[in-house]
C-alpha cells in the first residue's frame, strides 16, 4: 500500500470513529464535559495520581492539564492536595460528586460500545474486536518515543529488571552484579540507554556501550511482551545503531543466547553476521558484528 492510500485510510477512520463515539459533541456522552475533560476525569477515577504522573501518563502540556484540572476542580469533581510522599507535588483524587460523574461516564461509555457492536453478527464482532486490538497496539507503538535516560533511573532499571526476568525464563541466567555495571558502562560519555514509556510504564529499552576504539556493543534490548509484534524491537535497534554512530563507532557488536531465536532472527535481518566469541559473558552462545559505515 502506498503512503497516500495509507494516509487516506487512517484519516477516514479517524473522522468516522470520532463522530460515532461522540468526540465531536460539546458534552461527551451527555455527561456535561467535553472529551478532553471527560478523558481526564476517567483517568483520575481509574487510577488517582499526582499531577506530574497524570501529565506523563497522558502526554499533556502542563498548561493545558492545569486548565482541565481547574475546570474539574471548579465543578467540584476533583480535589488537589499535597502528596504525602512528596509535598512538593500535588495529588489528584475524585470527590464524592466526581465519583458519581465517573460512574455515569463509565456506564454511558459501555452503552455506546455495546451500541456499536449490537448490529454485528458474532463473527463480525470478533473481527472488529481483533482489528481494534491490533490497531490499538500499532497506534500506541507508532506514537511512543525513545528517550535517553540515566541507566540507573527508575524506568531504565525497571526495563532491565524485566529483561533479566524474561531471559531467566528462557535459560539459566544469574544477573548478579550486572545492574551495577550497566549503571557505569551504559552511561554517557561511553554509553547510551534508551527507554520508551507508555502510560507511565516502560514498554521497551536498551543500550549501547563502548567496548573498544570505534566499537560499540548493543546491550539489554527488551520489549514488553504485550507490545511485541508492533515493530518496537526494530525501531530500538535502529536507534541504538544511530547512538553508536554518534559515539564515534564504526562497528556494532552484540552477543546473545541460542534460546533467543527471535532476537537472533532480528539481528540477522539487520545485517549482523556471526563472529568469534569476544568478551567474557558466560551466558552468551552466539556473537555478531555489523559495520556501521559503508566500506570505502
Amino acid at each position: 500500500m502506498d503512503e497516500i492510500t495509507a494516509t487516506t485510510v487512517v484519516r477516514r477512520f479517524n473522522r468516522a470513529y470520532t463522530q460515532r463515539i461522540g468526540a465531536l459533541e460539546d458534552s461527551f456522552l451527555g455527561v456535561g464535559l467535553p472529551l478532553g475533560t471527560a478523558r481526564l476525569l476517567f483517568e483520575i477515577g481509574a487510577e488517582p495520581a499526582t499531577v506530574q504522573a497524570l501529565r506523563a501518563r497522558l502526554g499533556l502540556d502542563s498548561g493545558y492539564l492545569s486548565r482541565l484540572l481547574r475546570r474539574l476542580e471548579d465543578d467540584g469533581l476533583v480535589a488537589l492536595e499535597p502528596d504525602a510522599d512528596d509535598r512538593r507535588r500535588r495529588r489528584v483524587d475524585l470527590t464524592g460528586a466526581g465519583r458519581g460523574r465517573w460512574a455515569e461516564l463509565e456506564e454511558r461509555a459501555g452503552a455506546r460500545a455495546r451500541q456499536l457492536l449490537e448490529p454485528l453478527s458474532e463473527r463480525h464482532r470478533e473481527r472488529l474486536v481483533a482489528a481494534l486490538a491490533e490497531a490499538d497496539l500499532l497506534v500506541r507503538a507508532a506514537t511512543v518515543t525513545f528517550e535517553p535516560v540515566d541507566p540507573g533511573s527508575p524506568p531504565a532499571r525497571e526495563a532491565v529488571d524485566r529483561y533479566f526476568a524474561d531471559i531467566a525464563r528462557r535459560f539459566d541466567f544469574d544477573p548478579a552484579g550486572e545492574p551495577e555495571k550497566d549503571a557505569v558502562l551504559l552511561a554517557p560519555p561511553r554509553g547510551v540507554f534508551l527507554v520508551a514509556v507508555s502510560d507511565g510504564e516502560p514498554v521497551a529499552g536498551g543500550g549501547v556501550r563502548t567496548i573498544d576504539d570505534g566499537v560499540g556493543e548493543v546491550k539489554r534490548m527488551w520489549v514488553h511482551e504485550a507490545w511485541r509484534g508492533a515493530g518496537l524491537g526494530s525501531r530500538l535497534l535502529r536507534l541504538l545503531e544511530d547512538a553508536a554512530r554518534a559515539l564515534g563507532h564504526h562497528t556494532a557488536r552484540l552477543d546473545t543466547n541460542e534460546t533467543l531465536t527471535e532476537a537472533i532472527a532480528l539481528y540477522e535481518r539487520f545485517g549482523y553476521r556471526p563472529i568469534a566469541r569476544y568478551g567474557d559473558n558466560p551466558f552468551a552462545t552466539h556473537f555478531f558484528e555489523k559495520p556501521l559505515t559503508a566500506p570505502a
